[in-house]
This record gives C-alpha cells, sequence and structure tokens, in this order.
C-alpha cells in the first residue's frame, strides 16, 4: 500500500496580499496621472481664453484709440450688450473660468483715478488675469495659492 500526498492548488493568502496591494499601488498612479492630465486641460482653456480675450482688447483699442474701462466688462451677465457690440465673435464663456466659473479678472490702467474713457481720462493700459491649477512644479497646487496667467498691455 503507497500513500499519495496531494498538494492543494490555490493561492496563499500572502500571494492574494501581495497582488491586491500592486494593483491598489498601480490604480493610484493612474488616478495621479488622469488628474494632471485634466489640470492641464483647463490650465490650457483658460490661457486660450486669455489669448483670445486679448485679441479682443487689442483689435478694440486699435479702432477706438483706448481700451475698455473696467466698468464695461467686469460683468458678463450687465455688459452682454457691450461685449457683443464690442468684441464681435467672442464667446462670452471665455470670460469666464471653466472650473469656477468667476470672471477672469479685468482691470483698465491707470487705475487711480479710475479710467472710465471721457476726456483725459482713457485707459491706456490693462491686466488681465487667470488662476490656474499648476502650482509650476510639475504638480498640483492643493492650496488656494495658485499661479496666475496674466497679461498686461500699454498703448
Amino acid at each position: 500500500m503507497t500513500l499519495r500526498l496531494h498538494k492543494e492548488s490555490g493561492f496563499t493568502i500572502i500571494e492574494l496580499l501581495i497582488v491586491i496591494v500592486v494593483i491598489g499601488i498601480l490604480a493610484g498612479l493612474v488616478l495621479n496621472v488622469f488628474t494632471g492630465i485634466q489640470q492641464d486641460g483647463r490650465d490650457a482653456e483658460r490661457k486660450t481664453d486669455l489669448e483670445a480675450v486679448e485679441g479682443h482688447l487689442e483689435a478694440y483699442a486699435a479702432k477706438n484709440g483706448m481700451y475698455p474701462a473696467t466698468a464695461d466688462i467686469d460683468d458678463v451677465a450687465l455688459d452682454a450688450a457691450f461685449i457683443s457690440a464690442n468684441f464681435e465673435g467672442l464667446d462670452t464663456d471665455a470670460l469666464i473660468d471653466p472650473t469656477s466659473g468667476d470672471e477672469y479678472v479685468y482691470t483698465a490702467t491707470p487705475s487711480s483715478p479710475a479710467c472710465d474713457n471721457t476726456s483725459g481720462n482713457e485707459c491706456s493700459g490693462y491686466t488681465l488675469s487667470a488662476d490656474l491649477e499648476e502650482d509650476g512644479f510639475g504638480g498640483a497646487d492643493a492650496d488656494s495659492d495658485l499661479a496666475d496667467e496674466i497679461r498686461t498691455s500699454n498703448l
């Protein structure tokens, strides 16, 4: 009579735990990269928006000899008539941040006293800015201290 030993087939608990840990690490890496790509996309949209607005501001200045006053375009909802009349072809969404829904910051200069494009008080420049999500070091900035994309111009 001979005894045969049957070896049980299957995975040990250690093997299963190692596989689960490896899958968890890979999933974390994929999510981190995916989040970074989304942030880069939104930042690219912000920069494109600022370029579009900047082009319309320069066209306005070329036509009128001055930039719009801050009050002319600081509220998209209230200033829609001015924007559509003077920035033909500009989608008003280009003035609004894609994530927060806040408007980009436009400030006509000189700001003290505030220029209003009346005689002798013309707006000769502007600053246009948006908050970016990228911290400038290759990763997302978790603070509210965001990097800025700032465009300025003077006549």
